[in-house]
């Protein structure tokens, strides 16, 4: 019963967010990239269901206790579900998020950044006098463009 319980739960994987946003050209080394996830219950939790056999109940809550963010280039940061960027905000994440250190067209074929994210749901389920706990990984990709931009600086003496 448990099993079903588990397998009536809707989780999805997470809905990636970024400023800038995939398919944008706006990604730039050493500029603050922020990383979050749409806030429903389907995506973060708590998610929950229950199953009825006879006298018996189990009843399943699920909750995403991490998302791992995989940013390309050898980086993973670990975080819940970030924060969403205001336009106009300036400086890095508060909770979430990465500044590349090298263009992604320099070092990746396709010139993007494979960013993978996934999330950890915890499932904890309860009766007939039994109790349980399991997890589940579910993962979302995209790409992001980071370019580099070089200034050349001029004195105006002769």
């Amino acid at each position: 019963m448990a099993e079903q319980a588990i397998a009536s739960l809707v989780l999805r994987a997470p809905e990636i967010r970024m400023a800038p946003p995939p398919g944008s050209s706006g990604g730039l080394v050493g500029v603050p990239v922020w990383m979050w996830t749409e806030r429903r219950s389907d995506l973060l939790g708590p998610a929950r269901q229950s199953v009825t056999a006879g006298a018996v109940t189990v009843a399943a809550v699920a909750q995403v206790s991490r998302i791992a963010w995989d940013m390309g280039d050898g980086t993973t940061v670990l975080c819940g579900a970030g924060t969403p960027y205001t336009p106009g905000t300036q400086g890095a994440s508060p909770d979430c998020g990465h500044v590349y250190a090298h263009a992604s067209d320099r070092h990746v074929p396709g010139g993007l950044w494979p960013v993978t994210a996934t999330s950890t749901w915890t499932i904890t389920w309860t009766g007939g006098g039994l109790s349980g706990t399991e997890t589940l990984e579910l993962t979302s990709t995209t790409q992001l463009f980071v370019g580099e931009l070089h200034v050349l600086n001029q004195d105006g003496s002769d």
